[in-house]
């Protein structure tokens, strides 16, 4: 006699498995968890976490305009206006330095001579900037090379301030101080250098052009008066204002 072959039962095969098995839909739910979780909070509260000394970083040293913020400057704006919290204090954000490459029109080695620049100064590879739009009037096209910039934070950021302050500025000639009013309404200040030869790290050897750039701070102030406190107790050289009474 012949012997009939009967399906298999396929639905008690996968109930058997699904028992066997550990279920696979947690790992999807727990990847689901984080990426719910907003990059940007996390890493802003792990930068002020470490600017206010609470957070545990792998670089043992701490730069020494940071730790003066954290000893004095914190302090002081505390109590001058009357912050509640010390998370509201302002704090620097950011440093960005922006350089204009007008003559890469004409001239193709000064992106490399740009880039160079701000790499040795910053200790930071610089990014191209790209023209957005053609404008046939200044001979530009888009896509071209028309600037280069640094976004500096955390212990770059206090090192490169630590150096303008105390190195570079006092090497300007006739230097009155920095101007009072380049600040905007957010509580951000911008300070030109008109030469970069007065910073310790350019070889005068090497250099071809006297070249400027443009130096932003962006803190998180919420007005004028308090980013201006706040550079101040930095070390930044703001100019005195000359009260007219006391000329003679």
């Amino acid at each position: 006699m012949q012997r009939n072959d009967r399906p298999v039962n396929t639905a008690r095969q996968s109930r058997a498995k699904s028992q066997s098995t550990p279920t696979a839909s947690k790992a999807p739910k727990e990847s689901t968890e984080r990426r719910r979780q907003p990059r940007g909070a996390a890493k802003e509260a792990a930068v002020v976490a470490d600017v206010l000394g609470d957070g545990q970083t792998a670089v043992s040293r701490v730069p020494r305009l940071l730790q003066r913020y954290r000893d004095e400057v914190a302090p002081t704006l505390l109590k001058e206006f009357g912050y509640r919290s010390p998370m509201q204090a302002p704090r620097l954000k950011k440093i960005v330095l922006n350089v204009g490459m007008g003559e890469a029109l004409t001239n193709s080695n000064a992106a490399d001579r740009v880039t160079e620049m701000l790499g040795s100064i910053t200790g930071q590879h610089p990014v191209i900037t790209k023209a957005r739009r053609s404008i046939a009037a200044f001979k530009l096209r888009e896509g071209m090379s028309i600037g280069a910039m640094v976004t500096l934070r955390s212990h770059r950021m206090y090192d490169f301030m630590d150096r303008l302050v105390n190195s570079a500025l006092p090497r300007i000639r006739d230097f009155t101080g920095v101007p009072r009013g380049s600040f905007d309404g957010g509580g951000n200040y911008s300070l030109g250098i008109r030469e970069h030869v007065i910073f310790p790290e350019i070889e005068y050897s090497e250099i071809d052009k006297i070249r400027g750039f443009q130096v932003s701070f962006v803190t998180s102030a919420r007005s004028k008066e308090e980013a201006f406190r706040l550079l101040e107790l930095l070390g930044m050289p703001f100019a005195r204002i000359e009260n007219p009474q006391n000329r003679g």
